[in-house]
């Protein structure tokens, strides 16, 4: 019971970090507030859309080019599948065989991933 409150009980100071990292600034931001140190109506200039203090020209709303967010997502999407073949490249000593193989396939689909986005022409700029 000692070593289960030991191992789990870092995990629990985590976990209240967690919870107080965000609600600290709220809750600053609310006194704030409630004391009069904090605007309570924003004027016209506060409610302008900011663009490193130079003037808006031209609508704001704009459409926006989905291909960004989508290479974005394949980037992030293909080098968070990267970061799994590193536990496998620490430990190929004790998992020779197995290991390998277990790699080869994860490559594998990987690989096939790419071309499958490739034939569907998502990487290219049109």
């Amino acid at each position: 019971m000692d070593n289960v409150l030991e191992q789990y009980g870092h995990l629990g100071i985590l976990l209240i970090f967690a919870a107080l990292f965000p609600s600290l600034p709220l809750i600053a931001s609310w006194a704030m507030f409630k004391f009069g140190l904090r605007p309570r109506l924003p004027n016209a200039v506060k409610s302008d859309t900011y663009e490193c203090g130079v003037e808006t020209e031209g609508p704001t709303w704009v459409q926006f080019n989905f291909r960004y967010y989508l290479v974005a997502l394949i980037f992030v999407l293909f080098d968070v599948e990267v970061i799994f073949l590193f536990p496998l490249a620490v430990a190929l000593d004790s998992v020779v065989v197995t290991g390998l193989v277990a790699a080869l396939i994860f490559i594998a689909v990987l690989f096939l991933g790419l071309v499958y986005e490739w034939r569907r022409q998502a990487l290219e700029w049109r």
